[in-house]
């Protein structure tokens, strides 16, 4: 699945009257409280998208996914604790037959509720269902404006198949909300992905500029544009966003590598966002998984109240009294809370370090090499490792330490 947005939505709404509650303190102190809960319902996928953020080890947590009740009841257990939204994502959720009922509980919970999804799976009868039970909101992922590269960088045919399956999500009457992954294959396509998302009538676009992450970070330098391509494109996007009088709302996501700064991940770790993995694992963020010596709690086992407020791994980095310098001392940290624990870990070895895209890092020239190898045309020129069952387990057997031997786990 791609890097799941939350488009403008309740939460947005929410977190700037909330975010300063907790930083520097434990959650059980402050009686913060998520607001977002993401359910990675399965980690199964139709798509091989070589820019997936899912983790690169899926392989082990597809055998043990929840059952219809248990998510029920962790939909239950995060509303008590005050979650609002509720994205439903995956892998692909369309396969699991159990969404139907998803939807309705978090309908009657009085979540609003948003299906991410690549659209593989969703029929007239199931779009009907969803709209009877209260879905919200449906995002859907588009790759490009040729049936070329779509196909190409998903690994599958399905080009012909998100354009019905946008008029199907249009004709239901939800809001059209798209998500575009950019990358080196697509980013020099921006007008023509502006124009088509305008032609299928989006209310939303986001531009989500390729983090790296999951697949993404193995793929790194055959995905990775230039940064004289990023700015173009941001141009063009501002430029059609000007000009073309379109009442869609365009979201540019600059990709952390050509920043100076890093963002305040997730809104901060343990703040904002609760996640629960296809096998229950409760985590803050997408990657944390990679962070060593760090026992995650699992909605199998464990209340999840306990898990968002007094639990050692939310409690881990929350805030910033667990910085080093030069974040500590910084007078910019409340900014982005040092940037990516995940991200940082992966790169540098040292989860507390401060986030390498941050040019006040010492580690900063990991992120100045990885840019020159993605320019580098032998390096770039190796073959993407597509996300599917059989790369995973090339990877857990460790086949691949070509591709992810200089990282410190595996993405």
């Amino acid at each position: 699945m791609t890097q799941a947005s939350l488009g403008e939505s309740v939460v947005q709404k929410t977190i700037h009257a909330t975010h300063a509650q907790n930083n520097g303190v434990a959650a059980s102190v402050t009686q913060t409280q998520p607001l977002w809960l993401l359910a990675e319902v399965t980690y199964r996928c139709p798509l091989h998208c070589a820019f997936c953020y899912n983790p690169t080890d899926y392989d082990k947590h597809t055998q043990n996914e929840l059952t219809t009740e248990q998510w029920i009841q962790a939909l239950r257990d995060a509303r008590k604790l005050g979650a609002i939204q509720l994205g439903i994502s995956g892998g692909e959720p369309l396969l699991r037959d159990d969404i139907e009922e998803i939807v309705v509980e978090a309908r009657k919970l009085g979540y609003y509720s948003n299906l991410i999804t690549s659209g593989v799976g969703l029929t007239e009868k199931r779009i009907q269902a969803f709209k009877e039970g209260g879905l919200d909101h449906i995002q859907l992922s588009m790759h490009d404006i040729t049936e070329e590269i779509n196909n190409f960088i998903t690994n599958t045919k399905t080009f012909e198949l998100k354009k019905k399956v946008a008029a199907m999500i249009k004709g239901h009457g939800y809001p059209m909300v798209l998500n575009v992954v950019i990358h080196r294959y697509n980013i020099g396509h921006m007008k023509e992905i502006l124009e088509m998302a305008d032609a299928l009538g989006a209310e939303y676009i986001e531009l989500a500029n390729t983090q790296y992450y999951g697949w993404s970070l193995v793929n790194r330098s055959q995905l990775m544009p230039t940064r004289e391509q990023v700015e173009e494109a941001e141009r063009i996007t501002n430029e059609f966003r000007e000009k073309s009088g379109s009442k869609m709302k365009i979201f540019f996501v600059v990709p952390d590598y050509f920043s100076d700064r890093p963002k305040k991940c997730m809104n901060g770790w343990g703040e904002v966002f609760m996640i629960v993995t296809a096998n229950g694992d409760v985590l803050p963020c997408h990657s944390a998984r990679v962070l060593p010596n760090m026992k995650f709690p699992n909605v199998k086992d464990t209340d999840l109240g306990w898990s968002w407020k007094d639990s050692p791994a939310f409690n881990k980095y929350r805030g910033d009294s667990w910085m080093k310098e030069p974040c500590r001392s910084c007078d910019e940290k409340e900014n982005d809370l040092g940037g990516c624990r995940c991200q940082t870990f992966l790169l540098t070895g040292d989860a507390e370090a401060a986030d390498p895209v941050c040019s006040k890092s010492p580690h900063h020239h990991l992120i100045e090499q990885a840019i020159l190898d993605a320019r580098n045309p032998a390096i770039a020129a190796q073959p993407i490792v597509f996300r599917n069952d059989k790369n995973s387990k090339r990877i857990i057997a460790g086949e691949l330490k070509d591709r992810v031997g200089e990282l410190h786990a595996l993405p």
